[in-house]
This record gives structure tokens, sequence and C-alpha cells, in this order.
């Protein structure tokens, strides 16, 4: 570890007790890192976390209103949503992600980098508001990743793949959902309810298809996972933070 990252965590042992981050240490020995076999494509798997691909959006008390907030607010948010496919449709770009880069995956984003996107205040008002008062506000966001609308194009697809870690949960709002679209989260296939959430563990092997004639959106949120602690969150944005510096990303 760098001397940053270790400063870093000296700190929040001093906080929060000597156990407090104990399971992020253990993450960094890769011989700890027990993990499903469809958790093979994920780079980190912090030891403790439930090995629970797809969970119940409203099953967790601390993301409950994160949840109920953002499906209150379906109408709105759909009602901008179109808005701004058809008049701003220049505020959408091709998504990238660490592992590609798609021209018919299509992207808006809220939350990136970090911060939130403040050009999005005036595209997409209602669900920026939410996504503020409910999950920045309140830390349940996790800031190392990102908030936005993703758009799939009628043909495409999202090849399988594992993403970076199991410490976050990816939420999805279904904004806009026509026929022939789906997702498979470890082997299990399901569809999107349009004004409902759905909520997964994206260390699991998934992908998602649009087979339909028209534009699929879901807003998808990065939650910090409910089985990790406030000093385990501090301990892990220090460290990825400084692994991006390090790696010329930040």
């Amino acid at each position: 570890m760098t001397p940053e990252i270790e400063n870093a965590f000296a700190a929040i042992r001093e906080k929060y007790g000597s156990e407090s981050i104990v399971r992020v240490e253990e993450m960094l020995e890769s011989k700890k890192q027990a993990r499903h076999p469809l958790q093979k494509g994920a780079k980190w798997i912090m030891p403790g976390i439930s090995q629970q691909p797809w969970h119940d959006p409203y099953g967790h008390p601390e993301l409950r209103p994160v949840v109920d907030a953002f499906e209150a607010s379906h109408a709105s948010i759909k009602a901008e949503l179109e808005t701004a496919w058809s008049a701003r449709r220049a505020a959408f770009s091709d998504y990238e992600h660490y592992l590609t880069r798609q021209e018919d995956w299509q992207a808006l984003y809220l939350f990136r980098k970090g911060a939130l996107v403040e050009e999005s205040t005036d595209t997409a008002p209602t669900a920026f508001k939410v996504l503020r008062e409910h999950a920045v506000d309140t830390e349940k966001l996790c800031p190392l990743l990102e908030c936005h609308f993703s758009t799939l194009l009628p043909g495409a697809a999202i090849a399988p793949h594992c993403d970076l870690w199991n410490f976050s949960i990816n939420l999805h709002l279904a904004v806009d959902i026509p026929e022939g679209c789906g997702i498979t989260v470890a082997g299990e296939t399901r569809t999107w309810d349009e004004g409902k959430c759905l909520l997964f563990d994206y260390s699991f092997e998934h992908e998602a298809w649009n087979r339909g004639t028209r534009p699929r959106t879901c807003l998808l949120v990065d939650l910090w996972h409910p089985d990790t602690t406030v000093p385990e969150r501090a301990a892990l944005v220090a460290l990825i933070t400084e692994i991006r510096k390090l790696m010329g990303e930040a």
C-alpha cells in the first residue's frame, strides 16, 4: 500500500477502532478473496458480503427510502426523459463501460467522477432532485461510481460480464420499458416492471438486451452495499481514489 492509503487507514482505525476495516484489508489479500464461481471476473471481492445475486429492493431498511422516492417520482422522471431524448439528444453520449464503449448503449449522467453533474439539473430535474436528496446527501450513493439514465437502443445487447467489486450494489428504476427486454444475473433472468426497481449485486456475471422496437431506459444508481459499514466505506473511498490517481484516472 502507498503511504497515502496507510495513513488514511490508520486515521479510520483511530476513529472507529482497530478492527473496523479488517474486511477491507483482507480484500487486498487475494488468497482471502473467497468468491462464487460467477464472480470470477470481478477484481475485488470483500469478505463477509452476502453472496446473493438478486436482492429485494424493499428488503434493506437503509435503501428503502431511495427506492420509494424514485418509484414515487417515476411519472415525472419518465416525462422528463422523453423530452430530453427527443429535444435534447445531445445530452446523451455513448456509454463507456470500463470494458467497452457502445454506440447502441446511450447514457445521460446525473452523478459521475465523484460529483453531481450539474448540467443535468435542467434536463432531468426530478431524477436529479431525488438522487441528491435521497442518495447523495444521505451518503447512500457510492461516490466511486455513477448514476445515469441507461438507454439500450433496439437490437442492443450488453455482453455477459462482471463489474469490478461487490461492495456496491446496482439499483435500476425501470423508466421506459418496451416488450422484448430482459436482464440475466447469475443465470437468473428477469424483466423490468415499468415504474418499479430491481436491485442486484453486479459483481456476479450479468447481461442485458433490448429485442424490442424502441429504446429501453432504466435509471441506474450505484449504491453502497448494505452489508458494508461506515468505516469500511471511508476506507474503500480512500483506497480506490488513490489507486485511480496512481493509474492516471483521477
